[in-house]
């Protein structure tokens, strides 16, 4: 073998994945090709252990246009409107360079959509840091904070929504997933399979440079204290260039020209050429003598696993390649013939005379290594230990409250401190640097509601104005939701709640649930509980896809996030993130969260029998304890919950709506009540209860909070009672501006009662001031 063990653990292959090359090929690779597989096979473009277990994902559906293996997915959203949406990760890259770790993830995403022909309407993130008492985790947060602000405000896209967690597990090993969505404009979806023998092969956008060299190799291994030395692997994005190839590329899919379009993101060019031949079923010759630079004296390797920004692979028909160059040209961006479409399937690089390259274009992107790999017959001994936790053997407490150590606290002091912590307080400090106004068509932003919501025909009416038609009073709503803490404790039903909560959370303004897009961040797959908890995963967010009638399309696997110290690896949790999209029919009826007038009617929708303080907020504000099981999702109950309460908005009853989730039934009551600045007034019935703390901190799924219009309370009643029998309370009723809350049981005396303002100061209290190092 010509290689070193060491030279092949470079580019990230082990020994007998390069014996696999060699049955391939019949021959040694030489060192480009070598290169090729390095970064193909990774397991960032390859999958290669993640891909046995996706194929169990539900997929297909009336409105599913396009699913799994394009750049994006797409859903129907009728008359005509088409939604691209996709959800990727820039994890590893923005550990070490945060700002620009997570501009280009911005970048990167925005690419996905548009190359599918679609224009991008929106962005959300959802990030996961370290304790922010720690200086490193407070510049990790402003970094990553302020690279999605610039690229996304740059190129014009509104960053509407997203979620924040904080935990020791992510010190070491921050995440950052984006999701974007995007309207289609072109008449046809823009695939990315080559096509066309003789076809010319198109690079068009920026110049090609040494930034992000071997990028996807580095986003497949864990973290160390020598990662900071892979800097040059953090590619650099520019948005304004990134705003000029949206426009470039959607006015040149419109020609009709453009046979197939691949974005040149992990393993640039040599991802796109591969990838591109492979899906086509034919082959690829590319000319890397043809590829404008910015830096002199690169090697054909350096070329080939360059990760620069902003960059495109077109196939056009052939002929009309100068028609597309002009246009690139009129947007101050690169544009050249740089190969051809070959009979052949296989990938052939010249470069300064001479071929570099001759590999089977199905070799680097289809016949890759999969490692099934088998599943734990046993849930592992930190989970079995975790579900045998018995809440008891928390202090005691009454309706006062309850002692920890020497101090007694009441349960208004308790709401407050979970307020404050870093998962439930505010992240204004967050959302304002970002531009959620920018195209004029967010309907709900950050703060206002459980998702966000986007009008999809600005051009048919304005802010205050009744569009003539249903068809324009369409939008679209989106959210991410995930919870590392449940899916380690339980990843079965941690990752079905998961998509239960986005689904909720979708419901919650209005809009029916369609489809998804999933992020899954793990651990080491070679670790057998790190793949156990994937493995599980996977199936528990196939069922409730399933349940809800909301297909996968496509997303991001993100595996080996562990950090490497003197002391051991450190996993993450593990922490399946899910974006969903979902139709508004109607954008005169859609809901917040918050309160919006004094006598309205509260309701609880769901059960309190569904939630446990095993794995809450509660339990690890209060007493640093991460154990205990989730609740079990009823995911027949989730969806009568769902139903009821998007029926309710839809006839206009229903003014405001909110999920119970992270802090349980307290902590929703007290979001409600500051989002739309009113107290309320709260009569706990007389319901089973082993605990005080499980009756308001307790955490489980299908559990929504409404306020209705008391005009509507008999048919609102009524319609629980054949939709929801038994599944629903009256709470009480929403108070004035300078009501507090207050919470009784039974009738009795309030169990506590905070002003909107304290209620407030708690809130706000954590990101008040900019976080910074």
């Amino acid at each position: 073998m010509p290689y070193t063990s060491t030279e092949l653990k470079t580019h990230g292959l082990s020994p007998d994945e390069y014996q696999m090359i060699l049955e391939q090929l019949g021959r040694d690779p030489n060192p480009n090709e070598l290169a090729m597989f390095g970064v193909m096979w990774s397991e960032h473009c390859c999958y290669k252990n993640s891909r046995p277990l996706l194929k169990g994902f539900p997929t297909t559906g009336e409105r599913i246009l396009v699913g799994p293996g394009e750049n994006a997915g797409v859903v129907d959203l009728g008359d005509g409107d088409r939604l691209a949406f996709k959800i990727e990760s820039h994890n590893h890259p923005s550990a070490v360079e945060p700002f620009q770790g997570a501009a280009t993830g911005v970048g990167g995403i925005l690419r996905d959509i548009f190359t599918m022909g679609a224009r991008p309407i929106a962005l959300l993130n959802s990030l996961r840091f370290g304790p922010l008492s720690d200086p490193h985790n407070r510049r990790l947060l402003a970094g990553v904070v302020e690279g999605i602000a610039h690229y996304g405000n740059c190129s014009g896209v509104p960053t509407v929504g997203g979620e924040l967690a904080v935990d020791l597990c992510y010190a070491g090993n921050p995440l950052v997933n984006v999701m974007a969505l995007g309207l289609m404009e072109t008449a046809t979806v823009v695939k990315s399979g080559a096509q066309g023998v003789g076809n010319p092969v198109l690079y068009v956008g920026s110049t090609t440079g040494r930034d992000g060299i071997r990028g996807a190799s580095f986003a497949s291994a864990e973290l160390s204290e020598h990662s900071q030395q892979d800097r040059p692997a953090v590619q650099v994005g520019d948005p304004f260039l990134g705003k000029c190839l949206i426009e470039a590329c959607l006015e040149a899919f419109q020609t009709g020209a453009v046979v197939a379009a691949q974005d040149m993101g992990a393993a640039g060019i040599t991802c796109s050429t591969s990838e591109m031949a492979a899906k086509g079923g034919v082959g690829i010759r590319f000319h890397l003598d043809q590829v404008p630079v910015r830096e002199s004296g690169m090697q054909a390797w350096e070329y080939l696993l360059s990760e620069s920004q902003e960059r495109m692979l077109f196939v056009a028909q052939q002929g009309r390649e100068q028609e597309l160059i002009e246009i690139f040209h009129r947007w101050g961006l690169q544009a050249s013939v740089a190969g051809e479409v070959l009979a052949e399937p296989v990938v052939e690089i010249w470069h300064q005379g001479s071929q570099v390259v001759n590999l089977p274009a199905r070799s680097l992107a289809e016949d890759t290594p999969l490692y099934p790999r088998p599943i734990l017959s046993e849930p592992p001994d930190y989970a079995q230990v975790a579900w045998q936790w018995d809440p008891n053997t928390l202090p005691s407490c009454d309706h006062r409250g309850i002692r920890l150590g020497s101090k007694q606290m009441d349960w208004g002091q308790v709401l407050l401190k979970l307020l404050a912590s870093p998962n439930i307080a505010s992240k204004a400090w967050v959302y304002r640097q970002y531009d959620h106004q920018v195209q004029n068509n967010t309907r709900l932003w950050p703060g206002q509601g459980d998702a966000a919501v986007i009008r999809i025909r600005p051009q048919a009416f304005g802010p205050g104005e009744v569009p003539p038609l249903p068809s324009s009073r369409k939008g679209v709503a989106a959210t991410v939701d995930g919870n590392g803490r449940w899916v380690y404790l339980d990843p079965y039903e941690g990752a079905k709640a998961a998509v239960a909560e986005a689904a909720r959370n979708l419901s919650c303004v209005g809009a029916e649930p369609l489809a998804v897009t999933d992020n899954l961040n793990f651990g080491n797959p070679e670790n057998p509980v790190v793949y156990w908890q994937l493995a599980l995963a996977c199936r528990g967010i196939a069922e409730a896809c399933r349940a809800l009638g909301t297909p996968v399309t496509g997303g991001n696997v993100s595996l080996y996030n562990e950090t490497r110290t003197a002391a051991g690896s450190q996993a993450i949790y593990p922490t399946p993130v899910i974006g969903m999209v979902g139709l508004v029919a109607d954008l005169r009826y859609i809901c917040g969260q918050g309160w919006q007038q004094a006598g309205d009617p509260i309701y609880l929708l769901g059960s309190t029998a569904q939630t446990t303080l095993g794995g809450s907020e509660y339990l690890a504000v209060l007493y640093e304890k991460v154990t205990g099981r989730p609740a079990a999702v009823d995911l027949e109950l989730e969806k009568q919950v769902q139903a009821s309460c998007r029926f309710g908005i839809r006839q206009g009853w229903v003014r405001s709506a909110h999920d119970c989730s992270d802090g349980g039934l307290a902590v929703a009551l007290a979001e409600a009540c500051i989002s739309g600045g009113r107290g309320a007034t709260i009569q706990m019935p007389n319901i089973p209860c082993q605990r005080w703390d499980h009756l308001l901190f307790g955490e489980g799924s299908s559990r929504i909070l409404v306020a209705i219009d008391p005009l509507f309370q008999e048919a609102w009643e009524t319609y629980l009672d054949s939709s929801l029998p038994g599944g629903w309370l009256r709470l009480g009723q929403v108070g004035t501006e300078t009501d507090p809350l207050s919470l009784h049981w039974n009738g009795g005396d309030p169990l506590f009662s905070l002003s909107l303002q304290e209620m407030h100061s708690a809130f706000q209290g954590l990101f008040l001031t900019p976080v910074g190092p």
